[in-house]
């Protein structure tokens, strides 16, 4: 394959015939400036670029790489599976095994359906909670993204935080009121709110989703007293509980946030870990739920490519070798001393810069007067322009971080102790230059 090997050329082409010259508006580089860098390969913690430049990738794709890119192992099962089928439309035992290894882990998840991206685990999950209760909205909240179904745009994550002013009451032109208007939005972090929301429409709400840990807006780690008032309405009021662990879900432990809260919630969607790097998605949760999903009920959901064979088998074999190498806990004890030590040299710079760290997820933020930042009222006003400057410090000098200051970081197994020392070193380094 021949191309251009300059960024700016090839963005140049792409803004001709693309909307925005990318395909998720987050890889445009609008809240950061600058042209967005082209990448050609890459392997464990390390991008390519056109221009043959390293980047060391903190990334990883938004998250679904928790083993690196192109792990040897899930490599060795996509090339078997490409030379068995590439889809089939039809049933086959790859997606068996990957949800019975799902549900004997997840008690909460007793069935699943398995789509291609997140956006549809939440479209369907909703779907499902609507037609069990009669009810039509749905509660979310402020700053948690649950991808881009009409109804969930409001208020919602990283890639909205820079929209077009004048927009409607949704988040996205092209929604309309009416959509809009079946969404409740509640505060993230404030019991009393939220109690008083919900009881004003109690009656009408079908379900309460939340991303248990949010983390497309930032890292806003919920206290669990706030999550489990939540679980604790919902099961009083008969609306369901949808926990949204398409980020968090495999990521932060075997079980998810759901696991470590000891929450269990009525239905859950996941995506990015469970598809080793391959577009797939699911939703789950109690089998009376998941039995009114077609052919065995009413709720109509369907998808060509649906469990394709290469996305389950590379999803089960990246889980399979996550526990059984304990992962979790190795990278969650990684990523803390990484962004512990990284906060500390920013301390020592005398930076206004705070690291937020949950799992091995992280999220460089602006000094605030909370020691924990929770919600999005809580952000440093000028936040985005420091960050800003921090990101092009970083890409000039190798490292890659997503380009917004409202999305995270993510480690990975292929990021070892000597790698995340040196990029902490770096790191803070070309944000004391920057910032100076």
């Amino acid at each position: 394959m021949t191309f251009s090997k300059n960024s700016k050329e090839l963005f140049d082409r792409s803004l001709k015939i693309t909307p925005g010259g990318v395909h998720s508006p987050v890889r445009a580089f609008r809240s950061v400036g600058g042209t967005p860098v082209f990448f050609k390969e890459a392997r464990g913690c390390e991008l390519l670029s056109v221009e043959g430049k390293t980047y060391l990738d903190f990334c990883q794709s938004f998250g679904p790489l928790i083993l690196g890119h192109r792990d040897p192992d899930v490599a060795a099962v996509v090339h078997e599976t490409v030379d068995l089928a590439w889809t089939f439309g039809a049933c086959e035992p790859y997606s068996l095994e990957l949800a019975e290894w799902i549900t004997s882990r997840v008690p909460w998840v007793e069935k699943l359906r398995f789509v291609s991206s997140g956006t549809e685990a939440v479209m369907s999950a909703l779907r499902v909670a609507r037609a069990a209760t009669g009810r039509s909205k749905v509660l979310k909240f402020d700053g948690c993204y649950h991808g881009h179904v009409d109804s969930l745009l409001v208020k919602a994550g990283s890639g909205l935080a820079d929209a077009v002013p004048g927009q409607a009451a949704s988040d996205s032109a092209g929604v309309s009121a009416a959509v809009a208007n079946e969404t409740i939005v509640a505060s993230l972090d404030d019991e009393i709110g939220f109690e008083r929301i919900f009881n004003q429409h109690a009656k009408d709400l079908a379900a309460v989703i939340i991303e248990p840990l949010p983390a497309n807006y930032g890292l806003l780690i919920q206290r669990g007293l706030f999550l489990r008032k939540i679980e604790a309405l919902c099961k009083t009021n008969g609306t369901l509980l949808i926990f949204d662990e398409v980020i968090s879900g495999f990521r932060v432990g075997l079980q998810g946030m759901a696991g470590l809260l000891c929450i269990r919630p009525d239905l859950v969607t996941y995506g990015k870990v469970i598809g080793g790097g391959f577009p797939v998605g699911c939703y789950g949760g109690r089998h009376d739920l998941m039995d009114l999903v077609a052919p065995s009920g009413p709720v109509y959901q369907a998808g060509t490519l649906s469990a394709n064979p290469v996305g389950m088998r590379a999803g089960l074999k990246t889980l399979q070798k996550a526990e059984a190498m304990g992962l979790w806990k190795d990278l969650g004890e990684r990523t803390n001393e990484f962004a512990a030590g990284l906060e500390s040299d920013f301390a020592d710079s005398g930076l206004r810069l705070k690291v937020a760290r949950f799992g091995s997820i992280f999220w460089v933020h602006g000094e605030t007067s909370v020691p924990i930042v929770r919600r999005l009222s809580q952000f440093a006003d000028d936040h985005a322009p420091r960050f800003k400057k921090v990101f092009h410090a970083c890409l000039e000098n190798g490292v890659y971080l997503a380009p917004s200051g409202y999305e995270v970081g993510f480690v990975g197994a292929a990021h070892t102790k000597e790698i995340l020392l040196k990029a902490r070193t770096t790191i803070a380094r070309v944000a004391r230059e920057a910032l100076s």
